[in-house]
């Protein structure tokens, strides 16, 4: 993702979740992004172009030793 794209998302889920919420470029990685809280690392924001439309997906997964 370009530096921009992570910049709005970092501030839509600092909006939405809190300011200790963070978005992060992925090492070799340019269709997606890294979300963290504080220092721990929560998932990942993938982009999807499909059709012309511009979405973006969060995918975050829940340990059940988690819960």
């Amino acid at each position: 993702m370009k530096p921009e794209e992570i910049k709005k998302l970092d501030a839509y889920f600092k909006r939405m979740f809190g300011p200790s919420i963070s978005v992060k470029a992925r090492p070799r990685k340019n269709d997606s992004a890294e979300v963290y809280a504080g220092e721990e690392f929560l998932g990942v924001v993938f982009k999807d172009e499909e059709d012309g439309d511009l979405s973006y997906n969060f995918s975050m997964a829940i340990l059940d030793v988690d819960l």
